[in-house]
This record gives structure tokens, C-alpha cells and sequence, in this order.
């Protein structure tokens, strides 16, 4: 796997934040898997079972929280890294509703402390800030949304992210500046997006495949609050592969990436919320499921989707696994850990790997 992107992250020191998270443990597993030495900044794991936990990876795991701007700061000098992957974040919508102040908090002012302490340091040469495509402000459209696309959000959460991009795109332009890269500065920004990530190892509350997952073990029916709403699918590894391609470019020192992408799946992925719920009962036997629709209920979009034409074409990103083969993997993955205490997910990432091989994908090449 060392080969993978070019050979960049073979040796290099990657600092993770929200490492203990499930897109997070994902992450870091490919990068060890790399030859990546991985430093992780992040609060405890927020749930039991952890995939971060299970996977007991060559990791550095520093407990910490991002609004510690001290600490924060004091970690990354010492570790001194070559690229930070910021996925520290308050990342649940209908919790945004109980917990406003710190979501926002959280997930801006966080953004902010992760981007100033890496102005100190000059190991860093490149960040990747994760956020989420509900920074698009939602209008309910049938099409997908762009980079070009105005920020926003009606509900706590979706308005942090619309904020921390613009964040980002200050600091860029303030900071790290691409005019001025190699000149006053040595050090790219890029932010990153992603549609509904699915996968083994998700254990979140208020989340659709954890929801079915607990249910479905605890012998209970899974109530569904909004069968129609339609969401793009995607595996955890499509976007992640994304991710580490735009860092792969950065850190090479390619200024026409430093920028707004966009990694959502292809438009077969887009589904309801109940042709998700069909398409895993598929794979997971005796699953039952109970429509129960709350009028009263926060306000969750009912249209959402990426476009991810710029990927596509300027980074020659590709979608590899469809949403068939991703629910597939995923109701697997949690089959095999319920029945037998296997754990998938170095089986799933090398079968992604090669299956991207037979893809002639960029990033294997």
C-alpha cells in the first residue's frame, strides 16, 4: 500500500484531528497502512463499541479537545507534521438543536485554533479541513451543488459548516495565500466535502445504518422518521480516497489545489431513506422496520446531493464502489463483528484498493 498516491505518505507525520471518530479510524487505518507515522488530536471515542478502539492501530492518540487552544498548539510543535487532517467536529444535526452554542463553538472556533496553530508551525505544508456537504445553503434543489455555490444552513449544524468553510477560505486567502506559496509562506489549504457516509463500524446515535444496526441486534423494529428524504450514499473509503488524493497534490506543492472539492458518489447513490432501509435488509436477516413520521420533528433537508463534476475532471477522482456493493460491505462488516468478533475493515479497504486498481484509478497508479 505504500505506493498508493505516489508514495506520499510513506514516512511522513500525519496529524488527524477527531481520529477516535468513525470517519476518523478509517482514515488513520489507511494511513498506517501507508507507512504514515499518524498523530491523533481528539476527545474520547463517542461511542462503545469504537471502531478507533477495535482497530488498536500504531497510532498516537492524544486525548484532547480542539477548543484547547494551548494544548492544541503545544501538540502540534511538538510532533511537527508534514500535513493535518482536520475531522474534529460536532457532527450531528438534531444534536445542533440541543446544543446550538457548542456547535458552533465547536465547529468553527475549533476550525479556527487547528488553522492558527499550524501557522506557527513550519512543518506543516499542507491541511485539509474536512466539513460536510450541508455547508451548501439547501434550497431544495433537484440538482447537485457546486463549489461555486453559496454557504449556509437553517439548522445550527448545517450553518457551522457554511461557516467554517468561510473560515477556511479566509485564512486561505489571508494566510496561505496561493499568489504567495513558496514566497511568504509554505503551506496549502484545501476544504473537502462528502454526502451520507456509510460503513462498518459506525456506532453514532441518530444515524441511519447505526439506528438499523442497534435494532436489528437488540431484536427491535427500526423506526423510520423520514422515509423520503433523499441522500447520496457513499462508502466511508470513497470520500476518504478523495481526501488523501488532495493531500497527495498538496503536499507536493500544487497550488491549483488548494481549493473547495466536493467527493460525493455517483447518481445511482442517491436514494430514500427507505430504499436504504430494503436495500440492507438484503443483507441482514430478520431486519423489520416501522414508518413513524414526526411533523413536529427538527427540520432535516429532504433533497440534498454533490456535485462532483471538479473532482472528476480536474483531480480524476472516481467513484469505485456503487451503493449496491456499499451497503453490501456494510451490512457485512457488522455481520461478521456481531457473529464471529471479526473485524472487516483491512479486508474491505484492500478489496477497495484493488478493485480501484482495476479502475486504472489515479491514486493506485
Amino acid at each position: 500500500m505504500e505506493n498508493l498516491f505516489n508514495n506520499i505518505y510513506s514516512g511522513k507525520k500525519v496529524f488527524v484531528t477527531g481520529h477516535t471518530g468513525f470517519k476518523g479510524s478509517w482514515l488513520c487505518l489507511w494511513l498506517t497502512k501507508m507507512g504514515a507515522e499518524v498523530i491523533g488530536y481528539s476527545q474520547e471515542a463517542p461511542t462503545s463499541p469504537s471502531h478507533f478502539d477495535l482497530l488498536k492501530l500504531p497510532v498516537t492518540s492524544i486525548i484532547g479537545n480542539v477548543l484547547d487552544k494551548e494544548n492544541l498548539q503545544k501538540t502540534i510543535a511538538k510532533y511537527q507534521p508534514d500535513i493535518v487532517f482536520h475531522l474534529a467536529a460536532q457532527a450531528l444535526v438534531r444534536d445542533s438543536y440541543i446544543l446550538p452554542g457548542e456547535t458552533f463553538e465547536t465547529n468553527i472556533m475549533g476550525t479556527v485554533n487547528v488553522l492558527e496553530a499550524c501557522l506557527s508551525v513550519e512543518s506543516v505544508k499542507a491541511i485539509v479541513n474536512v466539513t460536510s456537504d450541508k455547508c451548501y445553503q439547501n434550497i431544495e434543489q433537484i440538482w447537485g451543488y457546486r463549489e461555486t455555490d453559496p454557504m449556509g444552513g437553517n439548522d445550527p449544524y448545517s450553518a457551522s459548516k457554511g461557516a467554517t468553510e468561510l473560515v477556511a477560505q479566509s485564512y486561505r486567502h489571508s494566510f496561505f495565500n496561493n499568489a504567495q506559496f513558496g514566497k511568504n509562506h509554505h503551506t496549502l489549504l484545501a476544504s473537502v466535502r462528502a454526502g451520507n457516509v456509510i460503513g462498518g463500524g459506525d456506532w453514532a446515535k441518530d444515524r441511519l445504518v447505526p439506528d438499523i444496526i442497534r435494532a436489528r441486534d437488540n431484536d427491535e423494529t427500526v423506526v423510520i422518521r423520514n422515509p423520503h428524504s433523499v441522500r447520496p450514499w457513499q462508502h466511508v473509503l470513497e470520500p476518504l480516497s478523495g481526501y488523501l488524493q488532495i493531500g497527495w497534490k498538496l503536499l507536493e506543492g500544487h497550488t491549483a489545489f488548494a481549493d473547495n472539492w466536493n467527493f460525493g458518489p455517483s447518481n445511482e447513490s442517491l436514494l430514500t431513506v427507505l430504499e436504504v432501509v430494503e436495500n440492507i435488509k438484503e443483507h441482514i436477516n430478520g431486519l423489520t422496520y416501522q414508518v413513524i413520521e414526526n411533523p413536529d420533528a427538527p427540520h432535516e433537508a429532504a433533497m440534498l446531493w454533490l456535485d462532483s463534476t471538479k473532482a472528476r475532471t480536474q483531480l480524476h477522482w472516481k467513484n469505485v464502489w456503487n451503493a449496491q456493493k456499499t451497503f453490501e460491505k456494510t451490512a457485512c462488516w457488522y455481520k461478521e463483528y456481531y457473529n464471529d468478533a471479526i473485524l472487516m475493515s483491512e479486508y474491505d479497504l484492500a478489496d477497495y484498493i484493488q478493485d480501484a486498481q482495476e479502475l486504472s484509478v489515479e491514486w493506485t497508479q
